[in-house]
């Protein structure tokens, strides 16, 4: 029962998705909403419990986003920890001439992956013909 109830929201989930994805101001405008509602639902929820005051929500969210990971990455992002960790200028930082290099990278692996792209079509298609040949 619960299997199939996740297989569900997972399909509905695609589905929704890939609709949404093809008007993104609309997919925002809905997914801002019920963040907001979200929210919304857990403040009034915690106005429920007395106990759940200023400092003892800042610590019990502080503990609970150590405990799981999340409190460094929430708040900084991974990308900005791995851009220090590489050493890398902020982009307000970089010349013109650096960001065109990178710019320049970035059109060169795109076009590589596009090249890898074709060729798996095209294994595929050798794979899906020499099936049909060996049924014949």
């Amino acid at each position: 029962m619960y299997k199939k109830v996740i297989e569900f929201f997972d399909r509905l989930e695609d589905k929704v998705r890939g609709a949404l994805s093809r008007h993104p101001i609309v997919y925002a405008l809905v997914g801002g909403t019920a963040i907001v509602l979200f929210w919304k639902g857990i403040w009034d929820t915690a106005n429920l419990f007395p106990i759940l005051n200023g400092p003892v929500s800042i610590i019990i969210s502080v503990v609970v986003l150590l405990i799981s990971g999340l409190f460094v990455s929430f708040f900084i992002g991974d990308e900005t920890i791995l851009s220090g960790l590489r050493r890398e200028k902020k982009l307000a930082e970089k010349t013109e001439k650096e960001v065109k290099s990178e710019v320049a990278t970035l059109k060169e692996v795109q076009s590589e992956l596009r090249h890898i792209e074709s060729e798996i079509q095209e294994l595929k298609g050798k794979k899906s013909n020499k099936r049909r040949h060996v049924k014949s």
